[in-house]
């Protein structure tokens, strides 16, 4: 029987895309014969996860889970809306998504992590279920949010099941004031995130290349009135407020009431409660955003 070292289980996988705990196991039922273990796989149909690897998946879930004051958000992909209704993948994300919890915002991380009660790593048993089910699916993104005091909220637009779903959003609210009464004002606030997209928190956490970007756009936009430059200059700052209400959250109006900038309902919040309320973060995740989709000729 040949030793079956790391150096041929890396072997068998680049052959066939397997994942590593089936290539240690189809090494060892063939005495670490190599290309009886290729067949070996090929036969259990797990040989065929590398085939479909080069297939776009824009489809499958988000997942979200909260413990105490953390909380995290996962995406992963699948080819159809179909296999996103699958019982199997279903659970799948969610399992992943309770161990992001504890892993944090490393993907490799949580790809290597181990899958519960199937002796494989979250990445190995991906793999395995691309060769039974049949579809390229990704564990494409990770995030968690977690506060010392407060809550962190987890929100699913239209779930398709408890915490699945295609929209998926945290918020984390630092203070010292009671969780229970916490809890709705960090739940509305998910529910505005999720529908106002937000790309930034606060003015000063804007990127600085997509503001130059913009002010560029705004001063050529001012320029063809014709003004002086120095009135150009306070035309571009005035509009550039209409940016920061689009993209930065505490800028926002509020969605649930229409009027109301978020920063004030903070306030308010924390006037109500008896303590400050600050917004230590957030993520939006909608299934599929940015990923290039193929397009279909119907001629």
């Amino acid at each position: 029987m040949a030793e079956i070292t790391a150096a041929l289980v890396k072997e068998l996988r680049e052959k066939t895309g397997a994942g590593m705990m089936d290539c240690k196991r189809a090494l060892g039922e063939t005495s670490g014969d190599l290309e009886a273990a290729v067949d070996w796989l090929r036969k259990k149909g797990l040989a065929a996860a590398a085939k479909k690897a080069g297939r776009v998946a824009a489809e499958g879930l988000v997942g979200v889970a909260t413990h105490g004051t953390a909380g995290a958000v996962v995406e992963v992909n699948s080819e159809t809306d179909f296999v996103a209704r699958n019982d199997i993948f279903q659970q799948f994300v969610r399992a992943v998504t309770e161990l992001a919890l504890k892993t944090g915002d490393d993907l490799a991380k949580l790809s290597g992590a181990a899958f519960p009660g199937t002796g494989r790593s979250v990445g190995d048993e991906l793999t395995h279920m691309i060769a039974t089910i049949g579809e390229n699916m990704a564990l494409r993104r990770v995030h968690r949010l977690a506060v010392k005091e407060g809550v962190v909220h987890a929100y699913v637009h239209n779930a398709l099941a408890p915490g699945l779903g295609k929209i998926g959003v945290l918020v984390a609210l630092e203070s010292r004031a009671d969780a229970a009464k916490l809890g709705p004002v960090a739940k509305q606030l998910a529910m505005h995130v999720a529908a106002a997209k937000p790309d930034y928190l606060d003015i000063a956490s804007v990127d600085g290349a997509a503001l130059e970007r913009e002010r560029n756009v705004l001063r050529e936009q001012a320029r063809a009135s014709g003004k002086p430059e120095a009135i150009i200059e306070k035309m571009v700052e005035g509009r550039l407020r209409k940016f920061y209400e689009e993209v930065v959250l505490l800028e926002q109006t509020y969605v649930i009431d229409g009027e109301t900038r978020v920063t004030k309902v903070l306030d308010a919040a924390a006037k109500e409660l008896g303590a400050p309320v600050r917004v230590a973060g957030f993520v939006r995740f909608a299934l599929g955003e940015g990923i290039p989709k193929d397009q279909a000729d119907a001629a």
